[in-house]
């Protein structure tokens, strides 16, 4: 893998709430620096993040029903609505963790085909299952229900939950999605390392905070080869 694959693959995510206007700014200006494929961030800073990175290729990508995904369905669809209209090009919604534990998978079905019918043909939109709180059996069933209601890629965690992204949960949902869908990891990647073994499980894309430490990670590791 070359510096533009990584950077290619790369979700710049600030999600903590605390973020001001300042570091959202900065975010996307690292991003732009670095040619990161997108940044992440929560949905009131959708609209200053796609004026700042406007025309640069960088994506703006947003969370709906964050972290808990426990929001009705009609919510998380103006929710996703209003994100789309203020310039995200890219949804990560969380799944009803509740209503699929509990055996209703047609409703959860159903909540994530209307969030992607609010997002239109442009805009992906990626299914959060939150794997820490799934068992192995779980994560499959998940990824199949996000398949079957047209998500675009299945996402590991919201970096809120007990666990992280881990490379035996990134291997069993692109086992389940084979080509169909994309498969993002996220929460707790913080260095090249567990980046590589990631992309190595399966994931082709990576949401992290530490996006600027593992590219500079990547380019040391490379000039020490060079």
């Amino acid at each position: 893998m070359n510096y533009e694959e990584l950077a290619g693959i790369l979700e710049y995510t600030l999600l903590k709430p605390e973020a001001t206007a300042s570091d959202i700014e900065l975010l996307c200006r690292e991003a732009l620096y670095y040619n990161f494929l997108g940044i992440c961030v929560n949905p009131c800073h959708v609209r200053r993040a796609s004026q700042i990175l406007r025309g640069s290729g960088v994506k703006v990508v947003t969370v709906v029903s964050f972290p808990l995904g426990a929001a009705t369905t009609r919510v998380k669809a103006l929710e996703t609505e209003e994100a789309v209209n203020s310039g995200a090009h890219e949804i990560d919604v969380v799944m009803n963790i509740g209503a699929f534990k509990a055996g209703e998978s047609t409703f959860v079905q159903k909540d994530i085909r209307e969030v992607v019918a609010a997002a239109g043909p442009q805009v992906r939109v990626k299914v959060i299952l939150e794997t820490g709180l799934l068992t192995k059996e779980e994560i499959r069933n998940a990824c199949l229900c996000a398949m079957q209601a047209g998500a675009h890629f299945v996402k590991t965690s919201t970096g809120f939950g007990p666990t992280g992204a881990s490379a035996e949960d990134v291997f069993l949902l692109r086992q389940t999605a084979g080509n169909a869908m994309g498969v993002k990891a996220a929460g707790g990647i913080r260095t090249l390392e567990k980046a590589e073994e990631l992309i190595k499980a399966g994931a082709d894309r990576l949401g992290t905070s530490s996006a600027t430490a593992i590219i500079r990670e990547f380019r040391k590791k490379k000039s020490k080869k060079d």
